[in-house]
């Protein structure tokens, strides 16, 4: 049997499938040495439409989506050689087995949303999501593969018009049945028909008629998972249904929404609509609080304001120094009444023997006298003090207790002079 070599380098080993477009190979790397797979684009067929899908493969790289390798035309035909997966299709699963377990269903639904999001989030809509386009590695991980009609969104237009249908009938969305360009939101609705599929091991709608099937996915409701199977788990049968809407803006909207829903349950914002929530708490009236407590806060520093400015002016604790002919004499006074001081009192004659104090020396006779000595009072708010003598006190501000203890021990002298004159 001859070899047939693609492009010097790829040798086809087996055939995999034969399509209208396209045949698939399974080939050998003769550089590398490793298995591949071939797509070799059938003649007469579209070479713009095959270039797309090398380019919308090539920008993906995820271990949830089929590798693309090599790209170039031998003989006049383009090919792609890509990963070569061994470990079968989900087509071929599902005919075997009917719905899968449920531990294997959602393994395989986060794989194929995982891929969904990195391709998504790269511009690229698959827009023939089905099972025979989910491949799985010896490692049983699920791929997305077969990009044949997939869509770079952010590349230079389409190569389908609206009112053109693509698809498989039975996994088509509602907007791709009515001839509207698909969107992420349209391999979400595919990815739901799959769910559906591995949960009850059957399809929402069913029709030997593939026009039939096209226009059940446009206009009919689907039924429920849990009508065909009670003891689904409740959050694939929610996403399943969420997935399946008719309109595309109630589904989930790509890829990465998918991931979400299957780690963490289905966002509550449809229902939150219809819940009764609690009335919100009126807001704190912060501002007029706060203005009011700067307000009263003024008010009192105003008051002690005044209050500070009436003792300072009103005080009658400042000391003054006053000069008699006796000597300087620090005496206390207020604004309102004078001050009297007396410094010695007697109503017996008195000898001449003296008295010390102090201040001054008192002098006495030998005839009754009543020595009573006036300071007059200083003017109203007296800040200065009088020029000071030669014999002027220490500091004022440390003469109040000498002061307030002048008179008596004068008084103290001049009683001791009279006891002494009385015994004498």
């Amino acid at each position: 049997m001859t070899e047939t070599l693609i492009a010097g380098r790829y040798r086809l080993d087996t055939l995999l499938g034969r399509g209208g477009m396209s045949e698939v190979w399974c080939a050998t790397d003769l550089e590398l040495e490793r298995r591949v797979a071939l797509k070799l684009l059938a003649p007469h067929q579209d070479n713009a439409r095959f270039e797309r899908e090398a380019r919308a493969v090539a920008a993906l790289g995820h271990p949830n989506v089929n590798q693309l390798y090599d790209y170039g035309e031998s003989d006049g035909r383009p090919f792609m050689v890509l990963e070569f997966l061994s470990g079968g299709t989900l087509e071929e699963l599902l005919r075997a087995n009917g719905a899968l377990a449920d531990e294997d269903t959602r393994r395989v639904a986060s794989d194929i949303a995982a891929g969904l999001a990195h391709a998504h989030a790269r511009g690229v809509v698959h827009r023939d999501l089905k099972p025979s386009n989910i491949l799985f590695d010896d490692e049983g991980r699920a791929k997305l593969a077969d990009f044949g009609i997939a869509r770079m969104v952010a590349g230079e237009g389409t190569l389908t018009g609206a009112g053109t249908v693509l698809g498989t009938a039975a996994y088509i969305s509602p907007e791709q049945a009515a001839g509207m360009p698909a969107t992420a939101a349209s391999d979400v609705y595919s990815f739901g028909v799959l769910l559906f599929r591995m949960l009850t091991g059957g399809l929402p709608f069913e029709s030997d008629d593939p026009l039939a099937l096209v226009l059940q996915h446009r206009d009919h409701a689907p039924p429920a998972v849990t009508d065909l199977r009670s003891d689904a788990p409740a959050d694939l049968a929610a996403l399943a249904a969420a997935t399946l809407a008719k309109d595309s803006a109630a589904r989930p909207p790509d890829g990465d929404a998918l991931v979400d829903a299957l780690a963490l349950g289905l966002p509550q914002a449809d229902t939150a609509v219809t819940s009764v929530l609690p009335a919100a708490a009126p807001p704190r009236p912060r501002r007029r609080v706060g203005l009011a407590l700067a307000v009263g806060l003024l008010a009192v520093l105003a008051l002690a304001g005044g209050v500070f400015a009436y003792k300072v002016g009103h005080t009658n604790d400042a000391p003054t120094l006053v000069t008699s002919t006796h000597g300087p004499t620090l005496a206390r006074h207020t604004s309102s009444t004078p001050t009297t001081t007396h410094l010695a009192t007697t109503t017996r004659p008195t000898t001449t023997a003296p008295a010390t104090s102090t201040t001054a020396p008192a002098t006495t006779t030998n005839r009754p006298t009543t020595t009573r000595r006036i300071v007059p009072p200083p003017p109203p708010r007296t800040t200065t003090l009088a020029p000071t003598t030669t014999q002027a006190p220490p500091t004022t501000t440390a003469q109040p207790p000498t002061t307030t203890t002048m008179a008596p021990t004068t008084t103290a002298a001049a009683a001791a002079a009279t006891a002494s004159t009385t015994t004498g």
